[in-house]
């Protein structure tokens, strides 16, 4: 059984940083695409970052030049750098990994979620 958790949520002034991380655990055979979402009541989720295993990285356009996501391979974790915060961040925060892990007798590719963390900006 795969599970992500992540940490790194907190309350923080306006023009704050935070730093959120998920590690992917249980029977893992793979790690493909690593991403950060976030969703406030009564939004859409939205993709905020997102990272290859080879490294590339995409951005939502509200947190280009703010945030930056990175991984650790070995470590099946990635890693979410928010910087120069702002009062609309304030959201909670969830990761999703593509992970083969085994299912049964078979190893299969799947996404998993973590439960979020939440992230408060104060003005």
């Amino acid at each position: 059984q795969v599970q992500l958790v992540e940490s790194g949520g907190g309350s923080v002034q306006a023009g704050g940083s935070l730093r959120l991380s998920c590690v992917a655990s249980g029977s893992i055979f793979g790690v493909s695409a690593m991403e950060w979402y976030r969703q406030a009541p009564g939004n859409l989720r939205e993709l905020v970052a997102g990272i290859t295993n080879g490294g590339s990285t995409n951005y939502a356009d509200s947190v280009k030049g703010r945030f930056t996501v990175s991984r650790d391979n070995a470590k099946n974790t990635v890693y979410l750098q928010m910087n120069n915060l702002k009062p609309e961040d304030t959201n909670v925060y969830t990761c999703k990994a593509e992970v083969q892990g085994r299912i049964g007798s078979s190893l299969e590719w799947r996404d998993y979620w973590g439960q979020g963390t939440q992230v408060t900006v104060s003005s």
